[in-house]
C-alpha cells in the first residue's frame, strides 16, 4: 500500500470508531519487517488530540514464528492486563477486514524510555532505579494472576517441551558449539517437569518491552510470545545476563537482586521457586544463545547482509561465558 493511501485507510479507520475524530497527522512508521509494522501516529479530534500506535500485519502477511500468538490474541491480552491492573498501554481498536490495513491492533501511545542505557545510566529515572527490580516483581505477579479462563487461546508450552525445541533448533545450524551441549545435558539433567500452577507467560518480559519512566514501569509491549505455562519462567527470563546491559551484578535487568523481585512477587501474591527460576535462567541464556546463532546463519546464507544481524550473531560466545558462569559448581 503506497504511504498515501495507508493514511488515507488509516484516517477512514480512525473516523470510524473514534467520537469526534476528524483526522491523522504526524503518521511515522517506527519499525517494520517482513510480517510486521509498528506505527506511531496522532488522532486530530476538537476536544483533544490522542497520541496513538498502530500494530499490523499489512494485508497479504501473517506471522513468521511459530511461537506468535498472534496479533488479535496480543490485543485482547493487553486489554485483560489494562483492566487487571497491570501497566499496559490501552487498547483503542481492533483491526477488521472493513478499516483494509491488515490485522493488527491500535493502542493510546505512553510517554517513557525503552533503552536500556538510559533507563540504568540516565539522572531522569535515578530515583526509579531502586524501586524497579521490586516493581518487576509485583507486576509479574499481577500478569499471572490473571484469570485463566478470560484468556484467549494460547499455546501451553512445558519445560520438556521447551528442551526439545531448542535441541532442535540448535542441532538444524549444524553448528557445534560444546557449551551448548553441555546446557542441553544439564537442562536435561534438571528438568522440573510440568509446574503444578500454569498460568499467562509474557515470554518476552525485558528491557526493550518495558516503558519506563521517572515513576517506575509505565507499561509492558510486545505480548507475541504469550503463551501458557511456568509463571517462573518470566523471572527466570528477566535475569539473563544478556538484559543487565553491563550491571552484572544486578541480576533482575541490570536494576537490582533476585531477592528484590522476589519479595515483589510474593508481596503482591505470587509464589516464588527459587530451583525453578534458576532452571529458566539457564534455559533464557541458551535460548538467547541460538537465537544469536540464528541471526548469524542468516546473515552468512540470506541475500541481506545486514552488519545488525552479524553483530547479534556474534554474542553467541557471550552467552558462552554465561551458560559457564551458570553451571559452575558453587563451593
Amino acid at each position: 500500500m503506497a504511504a498515501t493511501a495507508f493514511v488515507e485507510a488509516l484516517a477512514r479507520s480512525v473516523r470510524s470508531w473514534c467520537a469526534g475524530a476528524t483526522g491523522v497527522r504526524d503518521v511515522a512508521q517506527l519499525s517494520g519487517g517482513a510480517s510486521q509494522e509498528t506505527w506511531s501516529f496522532v488522532i486530530e479530534r476538537p476536544d483533544g488530540d490522542v497520541a496513538a500506535i498502530l500494530r499490523r500485519s499489512p494485508p497479504g502477511y501473517g506471522s513468521v514464528s511459530g511461537r506468535a500468538a498472534g496479533l488479535d490474541a496480543e490485543a485482547e491480552l493487553m486489554r485483560l492486563a489494562y483492566d487487571a491492573g497491570v501497566p499496559s498501554p490501552r487498547v483503542l481498536h481492533v483491526l477488521t477486514e472493513r478499516d483494509g490495513l491488515g490485522d493488527g491492533f491500535l493502542m493510546q501511545k505512553v510517554e517513557g524510555e525503552t533503552i536500556p542505557r538510559k533507563i540504568l545510566r540516565d539522572e531522569l529515572f535515578a530515583a526509579a532505579r531502586p524501586k524497579l527490580a521490586r516493581q518487576i516483581g509485583t507486576i509479574l505477579a499481577g500478569l499471572h494472576g490473571i484469570d485463566s479462563a478470560a484468556l484467549p487461546g494460547l499455546r501451553t508450552i512445558s519445560s520438556t517441551q521447551e528442551i526439545g525445541l531448542l535441541r532442535d533448533d540448535y542441532r538444524a545450524y549444524d553448528w557445534p558449539r560444546p557449551v551448548f551441549e553441555l546446557a542441553l545435558r544439564w537442562l536435561a539433567d534438571h528438568d522440573p517437569g510440568v509446574s503444578k500452577q500454569i498460568t499467562l507467560v509474557h515470554g518476552d518480559f525485558r528491557h526493550g518491552n518495558l516503558i519506563v519512566g521517572p515513576d517506575g514501569v509505565r507499561a509492558v509491549l510486545d505480548w507475541e510470545l504469550a503463551h501458557l505455562g511456568d509463571p517462573m519462567e518470566d523471572l527466570g527470563w528477566i535475569c539473563v545476563n544478556s538484559w543487565r546491559f553491563g550491571e552484572i551484578d544486578r541480576p533482575v535487568g541490570g536494576l537490582g537482586s533476585r531477592e528484590e523481585m522476589f519479595a515483589g512477587y510474593e508481596a503482591a501474591g505470587g509464589h516464588v521457586d527459587a530451583a525453578r527460576v534458576k532452571f529458566w535462567e539457564v534455559m533464557g541464556t541458551l535460548r538467547w544463545g541460538i537465537m544469536c546463532c540464528g541471526m548469524m546463519q542468516r546473515f552468512r546464507q540470506g541475500p541481506d547482509h545486514s552488519m545488525e544481524r552479524a553483530m547479534i550473531g556474534r554474542r553467541s560466545s557471550e552467552t558462552e561465558i554465561d551458560l559457564l558462569r551458570l553451571l559452575a559448581p558453587r563451593g
